[in-house]
């Protein structure tokens, strides 16, 4: 009989433990910030399941130590050795085949996660409220053709401010505007050293290497005003080097692209920071890189 109850506590613990693995899985979605792109999904559900894995191995571990410590108590004054596992074929092949099987598959879904974000974007992309139960903003349909054209913006970084240039429009500014749901194409290049562009609710960072044009293609689905932030640790100052991205619905962009034109100027951080007396009571002479002026919108020169 105790026998029978044993193993009924012990399969309501197993299942207990994946309820509550499941669970905290799903509420790893409302941990990241708000999803902003459509290619951010697929890092929510590798995200979520990678918590729940944790959740999942870390209950099982607890409980194994709580099993034995309920169930393989010997009596009073018994110092005598149990059995060892040493040698047990099968146990071996089950913690050693288990672990490798589980890293194989993340690293598989990994890669399928960054084959998906490549240079060439999400050819079609169908987004139905059932797979975005979670994210109700993002809970709608929205088809996007491989024929439709690309919105192609350049990206330049340099110590410590970003450059947004529009070629179609022959414009460059301090600020990233992107179009809702339209495909986005980004070209990054730095002027001196490794950047690296990182907006969270985009969910992708990508390092800008000097001498290396590097592309990426996304679909932005959320309006609203982000932050790019340089994840790169690229000089003194880099901690200032943000600017705002902005997600505007396709009339709100063509708006801000026909009104764009002037050379309007924005306090850069870095630069603020840089003009200020330095506090100090042990003088390092150490010299800082002068930061570049700012900028938000210029008209780019064409060269012919």
């Amino acid at each position: 009989m105790n026998k029978i109850l044993e193993i009924v506590l012990l399969a309501i613990g197993v299942a207990a433990i994946v309820v509550i693995s499941y669970w905290l899985g799903q509420q790893a979605y409302s941990w990241m910030p708000p999803a902003a792109t459509a290619e951010a999904r697929h890092v929510d559900d590798l995200f979520s399941f990678l918590v729940a894995l944790g959740v999942f191995v870390f209950l099982t571990v607890i409980g194994t130590i709580v099993y034995s410590i309920i169930t393989c108590r010997t009596t009073k004054n018994d110092y005598t050795e149990g059995h060892p596992a040493r040698g047990n074929g099968k146990l071996e092949f089950l913690w050693t085949a288990i672990p490798t099987v589980l890293v194989l598959w993340i690293a598989y879904q990994s890669y399928s996660i960054y084959q998906q974000l490549d240079i060439e974007g999400l050819g079609t992309i169908m987004d139905s409220s059932a797979s975005l139960a979670s994210q109700p903003a993002l809970a709608t349909t929205v088809i996007q053709p491989t024929s439709q054209p690309i919105e192609e913006i350049e990206v330049l970084a340099k110590q410590w401010v970003w450059t947004f240039r529009y070629p179609q429009k022959k414009i460059a500014t301090g600020e990233l505007h992107l179009p809702k749901n339209r495909r986005v194409r980004l070209v990054f290049q730095s002027e001196d050293v490794i950047h690296g562009f990182y907006v969270p609710e985009f969910r992708f960072k990508q390092d800008i290497i000097p001498n290396h044009t590097l592309d990426f293609t996304f679909t932005p689905l959320r309006e609203g005003k982000y932050k790019l932030h340089d994840s790169q640790f690229s000089g003194t100052y880099f901690a200032l080097m943000e600017a705002d991205v902005y997600v505007d619905s396709p009339e709100a962009y063509s708006q801000w692209l026909k009104s764009t034109n002037g050379n309007t100027m924005k306090l850069n951080l870095a630069a603020a920071e840089h003009a200020q007396k330095p506090q100090q009571l042990i003088k390092s002479n150490w010299h800082a890189v002068e930061p570049y002026l700012p900028l938000v919108a210029t008209e780019v020169k064409s060269k012919n």
